[in-house]
C-alpha cells in the first residue's frame, strides 16, 4: 500500500490531525481485510462496505452504495472583536488499487492466483492507496455565509514489478493499476440566525467521475469510487458544539444541521472541542482506541484478545497465505505470533473510571422506588412515551415515539438515574420481564402518559 497527500491552499494541520489519527485510521481501514486475513476467505470476497462514494451514474442505475455524503457541524464563534475563527478540514479516503500476479510462461506472462518465489508468496489482491485532501481554510464569523466547491482528484497509475528467483531468472511479475476518480467537496457556511454566536459549516463530498458502463458490476464501480470517506475538522479561534449532547442554547441550531452518510463527533479529551471526526461509522463523542490494543485488526468492533486467539489457531499454511495477501495482514499475523505474555494479559480486561460520588443517590429498591418527572412520581407500572436524545444510538432512535411501561428505577455509580422499560407492543414483553432484559432511558428521555 502507499499514501498520496495532495497539495492544497494551506498546510495540512499535522498537530490537530494527529489527535484524531488513531480513530480516523480505524475508520478508514474498517473491514479492509478481515479474519482469517486470507484473500481466499469468503469474508474477504465482499469488501469496501463503509463510506463508499461510487460514480453517480452507476448508483442511479444500479442502486448500490451512495454517490455523495454530507457532514454539517456547529461552530461557536467568540463574540469578542478582533478574533478570527476558521475551520481547517481534511477529506480522507482510500482508492482501490488492483494487484495482479502473473507467472512467466512461454516468453510472456499469464495471470495466476498466487506465485511462490524463493521464500516469498505473492497473491492477487486489491490493495488500497490512502489519500488526504486538505481543503482551503474556512472562514467563520458572525456574518459569514456562502459556499465554494473544491475539486478532488485521485489519479490513475500503473506500475510493473518483476519477480526474480534466487537464480536470477525472471519468474513472474506484479502489475499494479488504479483508475482515476474525481469528486467535488462543496463547503457551505451559514452564519448565525439567532442571538447566539453559532455558525454552521457543511462539507458535501460528491463523486463526479464520468461513468458510462451500463450494467457493470459493483467491483468495476469500486475502482472509480472513493472508499471509507471521512472528514477531520479542526477549529481555530472557536470551538465545535456536540451534535449528540448540545447545550440548550444550541439545540435549535443543531437540529437545523443535515448529515447524510456520515456523522460528526468530537475527538480528543472530554473537555476539548477543537477537533471533529465525521465518520461513516456510528461513534460517540470523544472516541478512543483502548491503550491495551497492540495494533489495528481492521475490525474496530471486535475484541483484540479474541482476534489474537483466533489468529493463533491458524495453521502455518493459512498464516503463509494471510501474509501474502496484504502488508496489513502480514503485520497482524507477525504481531500475534510474537505477542509477549504480558501484552496478552493486558488484553484480558480493564476497568475504567470506576468511582463513587459523595452525593450518590442510591436506590434501595429499584422495583418500588420512584423519581419525579414533571411533578409526577414515575416508577414500576408508569406508562411513558420514549423520546431518545443524549447519546442515543441508531437502535434507540428507532424507538422514538414508542410507548413503554416502566419496570424499575435504577441509579448508577455516578448517582444518575435510569428507567428500565419494556415496550408495550413487544410480543415478547412477558419474556423480557421474566428474563430482566430491559431497555434503559434517562428520565428526560421519556414523556409521562396520563
Amino acid at each position: 500500500m502507499s499514501s498520496d497527500v495532495h497539495s492544497g491552499e494551506r498546510a495540512r494541520p499535522d498537530e490537530a490531525l494527529a489527535q484524531a489519527r488513531l480513530v480516523a485510521d480505524a475508520v478508514l481501514y474498517e473491514g479492509y481485510v478481515l479474519y482469517p486475513y486470507r484473500a481466499s476467505a469468503a469474508k474477504n470476497q465482499a469488501r469496501w462496505q463503509w463510506g463508499v462514494l461510487a460514480p453517480r451514474a452507476h448508483v442511479e442505475a444500479e442502486g448500490t452504495d451512495r454517490w455523495s455524503s454530507r457532514c454539517e457541524v456547529v461552530v461557536e464563534v467568540p463574540e469578542r472583536s478582533g478574533t478570527a475563527t476558521t475551520v481547517n478540514a481534511t477529506v480522507r479516503f482510500l482508492q482501490v488499487q488492483s494487484r495482479s500476479v502473473e507467472a512467466a510462461l512461454g516468453g510472456g506472462f499469464e495471470p495466476v492466483a498466487s506465485l511462490v518465489v524463493g521464500e516469498d508468496r505473492w497473491t492477487t489482491w486489491d490493495e488500497a492507496v490512502e489519500h488526504e485532501v486538505p481543503l482551503p481554510a474556512i472562514s467563520v464569523d458572525r456574518d459569514a455565509s456562502g459556499s465554494r466547491t473544491v475539486p478532488i482528484e485521485a489519479p490513475a497509475r500503473s506500475e510493473v514489478e518483476l519477480l526474480t528467483a534466487p537464480s536470477g531468472d525472471v519468474v513472474g511479475r506484479i502489475v499494479r493499476e488504479r483508475w482515476a476518480s474525481r469528486a467535488d467537496a462543496t463547503i457551505t457556511v451559514t452564519g448565525p440566525d439567532g442571538p447566539w454566536p453559532l455558525a454552521r459549516v457543511a462539507i458535501t463530498v460528491a463523486n463526479t467521475t464520468p461513468w458510462a458502463e451500463a450494467g457493470a458490476r459493483r467491483d468495476a464501480a469500486l475502482r472509480r469510487s472513493l472508499i471509507g470517506v471521512h472528514t477531520v475538522l479542526v477549529a481555530e479561534g472557536g470551538a465545535f458544539v456536540s451534535l449528540l449532547d448540545p447545550p440548550e442554547f444550541a439545540t435549535r441550531t443543531v437540529e437545523a444541521c443535515v448529515n447524510d452518510g456520515t456523522w460528526p463527533v468530537l475527538v480528543g479529551s472530554e473537555d476539548e472541542r477543537q477537533v471533529v471526526l465525521s465518520s461513516p461509522i456510528i461513534l460517540y463523542d470523544h472516541p478512543t482506541v483502548a491503550p491495551e490494543s497492540v495494533g489495528d485488526f481492521c475490525d474496530a468492533a471486535e475484541i483484540d484478545e479474541m482476534l489474537v486467539l483466533r489468529v493463533l489457531t491458524l495453521t502455518d499454511e493459512e498464516k503463509a497465505e494471510a501474509r501474502s495477501t496484504d502488508p496489513r495482514a502480514r503485520d497482524i499475523i507477525d504481531r500475534c505470533d510474537d505477542l509477549p505474555p504480558d501484552a496478552m494479559d493486558r488484553l484480558h480486561g480493564a476497568v475504567r473510571q470506576l468511582r463513587l460520588r459523595a452525593d450518590r443517590v442510591e436506590a434501595e429498591d429499584p422495583w418500588s422506588d420512584t423519581i419525579p418527572i414533571g411533578g409526577v412520581p414515575v416508577g414500576h407500572g408508569t406508562r411513558v412515551r420514549l423520546r431518545p436524545s443524549h447519546r442515543a444510538d441508531a437502535h434507540d432512535l428507532f424507538l422514538a415515539g414508542a410507548v413503554a411501561t416502566v419496570e424499575g428505577v435504577f441509579a448508577d455509580l455516578d448517582g444518575d438515574h435510569h428507567l428500565a422499560v419494556v415496550l408495550d407492543d413487544d410480543p415478547g414483553a412477558d419474556m423480557a420481564q421474566w428474563q430482566g432484559r430491559f431497555l434503559y432511558f434517562h428520565p428526560d428521555e421519556v414523556e409521562v402518559l396520563p
